[in-house]
């Protein structure tokens, strides 16, 4: 199920049960991520790893994956790594920062992971690093602005 177009979109959470993504959580709720992914999720020693598999739908007119999809799949990582600290509010992104380190092409995996630098009442400040097949390809921090409760 690599392809976005195997997964039916859904607003609900999926956990995967077989194929490349068996045991990993297609988290749904956001019909862009999926068009541009879909993307995936997983706790892996009690850390958010973020995954999807580079498709030629992916790249750009040099063949390299575009920069856009780069940054959007940061983002979601960004917010699965603070997926804790906002398991009942709702968050915008108030700041990207990116550092582009290298290319990505199709069929590399592409992984996300990170941490929390600081949790406050209204703000997250988070960072993370993006590979493809294990090599860096972006270097990225945001803060995520804590908006209304999800109930």
């Amino acid at each position: 199920m690599g392809n976005g177009a195997a997964l039916n979109y859904s607003p609900v959470p999926v956990v995967m049960t077989e194929g490349e993504w068996a045991g990993w959580t297609y988290p749904g709720a956001d019909p862009f991520e999926h068009l541009i992914g879909p993307f995936y999720w997983r706790m892996d020693e009690g850390r958010a790893r973020c995954g999807f598999r580079a498709e030629p739908r992916h790249m750009n007119g040099g063949g390299f994956m575009h920069g856009g999809c780069v940054m959007a799949f940061a983002d979601f990582t960004l917010f699965a790594i603070a997926d804790d600290i906002l398991k009942e509010r709702y968050a915008v992104t108030a700041a990207f920062n990116a550092e582009f380190l290298g290319p990505s092409r199709p069929g590399d995996l592409m992984e996300g992971t990170g941490e929390i630098v600081k949790d406050t009442r209204s703000m997250i400040f988070v960072r993370a690093i993006i590979t493809a097949n294990g090599e860096p390809v972006m270097s990225v921090s945001g803060v995520l602005k804590k908006t209304g409760s999800r109930t």
